[in-house]
């Protein structure tokens, strides 16, 4: 598991840097899907994002229970189901380019619905508990967005 996690945090990081780059100039035009966000709020966001799972993946090989597994798992399948919705979705109703598709489908869809089916087959979760982990960390990450946002404007100010 140890490479498979590497790759989920090789995946992740390729994909928040490609947000990083491109998301902000795109939200200015991307209507119900991504609000407008300032360069600056969105990177210290995906900052703290991308620090997340790599502490996710380290408290889960020092302790390596249940709660950091379902937590590792949750996190693998929230960035599954976010390269479908939005950055999937966005890029075909919009029939342009949404910063984090072509990572999210090329790395994270593949590479982390490999690693939740290896958590599965090695008996560490049940489908039931990673679909449930997915759900619960996802709603958590959601929720933290626009606090990470609110964070970034005033550390990281624009002007």
């Amino acid at each position: 598991m140890e490479f498979l996690t590497l790759l989920f945090l090789f995946s992740i990081t390729l994909h928040n840097l490609e947000e990083a780059l491109w998301l902000p100039k795109w939200s200015e035009h991307a209507g119900r899907f991504q609000k407008r966000v300032e360069p600056n709020e969105f990177r210290f966001a995906i900052i703290v994002i991308t620090l997340f799972a790599y502490l996710t993946v380290f408290f889960y090989y020092v302790f390596n229970n249940t709660i950091t597994t379902i937590i590792l798992v949750g996190f693998l399948g929230a960035m599954v189901f976010n390269a479908i919705f939005p950055h999937l979705l966005a890029t075909i109703v919009l029939k342009q380019y949404a910063p984090g598709v072509l990572t999210g489908v090329l790395l994270n869809i593949p590479i982390n619905s490999y690693i939740i089916y290896r958590f599965i087959e090695e008996n560490l979760i049940t489908l039931f508990g990673a679909i449930c982990a997915t759900i619960l960390i996802g709603i958590i990450l959601l929720s933290f967005i626009p606090v990470l946002f609110k964070i970034g404007s005033r550390i990281m100010p624009t002007n």
